[in-house]
């Protein structure tokens, strides 16, 4: 067997694998001996067939079939020896002449090599890292929020501002017919709630749908309409009374702490604003991260700049997907996934270049700490080490969980690396501001 590359140029190269009779011929005879042995051929008993006769029924097939193994195991193991970094899998060239008869074949196998390129961390300009913080009204709110939620209902003969409203949506044509509780806060625009205030038990109230809600997505919730209807709906719908109740705020006492968190956890509103605050902004601190990483895969995409084999990896998707594609799929498809090609080969290159690749040992002790973190939420406060040890090798035996977790663990190997090398600076920010500012 011999095997030769042509680089075209620095992103495309052919392999030429020539194949003779020496490289195949003891595997054909071998496999063509096991069929003679358990053949069953009318005229013949069991293991008597005739061996012309087997390699005339089998021995084609039997050909091609070795010397495609032969082909998949020279190519791979050619790339490995020579360190050869491909995109994508090498692609045959076709050969509609090729004579099966012949002794010996050649064939050929475009490659698409990955490009070489630097990447630079620190940029000229820096990057934010957004500290979210929990603001004293967004505290004050929670906490509102939990008196509201652990408070007293009080039945009311009519609504007013404070009201919390049981009733139906309709809209007959509509299909909607959906019973809700809301708080009348929730209305917006001054003529819909004048119409709501002073209202009693069985009135029914006409509300137009556009505007009626803060957000579009509500009407999902009070009127169970379908998501793609929900935005832009413009009817007219029917809002049946059925229930007016006021909530009365639960006192902020010891009874309502020990509900919250536990017996003596929490022992003043004092300690319960901190504990809010800090939860809060534990949370917030995910979304800050996660807007780093964001912004951070966007700098490295835009300022590591490199080519790709953009021909060769459409032809490529046109066979390597699950159906396959004409051109202008595959041309498509390519565009929509090229920042994410991008994206792999940079990050690859920073995983190696700094050792951040994910051990074992890594993924366990992660496993572990994600484990004893959701063991504690149950009030399991102190897990042997064997437990975690035998749950984690439970949950580490499972090959989709070791690909959620690996992933998992990568994006925050490659964060805590992204905070100390990339220029970064920090901005404190509200996380009603955040929202705002990124998601509204």
């Amino acid at each position: 067997m011999n095997i030769t590359r042509e680089n075209s140029d620095a992103l495309n190269a052919v392999v030429k694998v020539e194949i003779t009779k020496d490289d195949y011929s003891d595997k054909v005879e071998k496999v063509l001996s096991d069929y003679r042995k358990s053949a069953n051929i009318p005229g013949f008993r069991k293991g008597h067939v005739p061996m012309s006769l087997v390699k005339k029924q089998y021995g084609k097939a039997v050909l091609v079939d070795e010397v495609n193994k032969l082909l998949q195991d020279a190519i791979g193991k050619y790339l490995v020896e020579e360190k050869l970094d491909v995109l994508g899998n090498p692609l045959p060239k076709p050969q509609d002449d090729l004579d099966w008869g012949a002794d010996a074949f050649a064939f050929e196998f475009e490659l698409g090599l990955a490009p070489e390129f630097d990447v630079k961390l620190k940029g000229k300009k820096a990057i934010t890292h957004y500290n979210i913080i929990a603001d004293d009204k967004m505290i004050n709110d929670q906490v509102k929020h939990l008196q509201k939620q652990y408070g007293k209902l009080i039945p009311q003969e009519a609504i007013d501002e404070d009201s919390e409203i049981t009733g139906k949506f309709s809209n007959e044509e509509e299909g909607v017919e959906n019973v809700a509780t809301l708080s009348l806060d929730k209305i917006k625009g001054k003529a819909n709630t004048k119409k709501l205030v002073g209202a009693k038990v069985g009135d029914i109230i006409t509300l137009k749908t556009k505007g009626l809600f803060d957000n579009d997505h509500d009407l999902m919730t009070y009127l169970k309409v379908a998501h793609d209807d929900a935005h832009g709906l413009d009817i007219e719908v029917n809002f049946e009374v059925s229930e007016i109740n006021k909530r009365e705020l639960a006192d902020l006492d010891q009874e309502l702490f020990d509900k919250l968190f536990g017996k003596d956890v929490i022992t003043s509103a004092t300690e319960l604003k901190e504990r809010i605050k800090a939860d809060s902004e534990k949370q917030f601190a995910q979304q800050g991260d996660q807007k780093l990483l964001n912004d951070v895969t966007e700098y490295l995409i835009d300022s590591t700049k490199f080519d790709l084999p953009a021909e060769f990896l459409q032809k490529w998707m046109q066979t390597s997907g699950e159906e396959p594609m004409d051109e202008e799929q595959a041309k498509s498809e390519y565009e929509k996934s090229e920042k994410g090609i991008r994206y792999q080969l940079i990050e690859g290159k920073i995983i190696q270049e700094n050792n951040l690749q994910v051990q074992f040992e890594d993924l366990k002790a992660y496993a572990m700490e994600m484990i004893k973190g959701q063991m504690a939420q149950f009030g399991q406060m102190n897990p042997t080490e064997k437990e975690l040890e035998d749950i984690a090798a439970r949950i580490l035996s499972n090959q989709d969980e070791v690909k959620r977790l690996s992933e998992q663990l990568m994006s925050q190997k490659l964060l805590n690396f992204y905070k100390t090398e990339v220029n970064l600076k920090t901005k404190e920010i509200t996380y009603d501001d955040f929202v705002k500012e990124f998601y509204s």
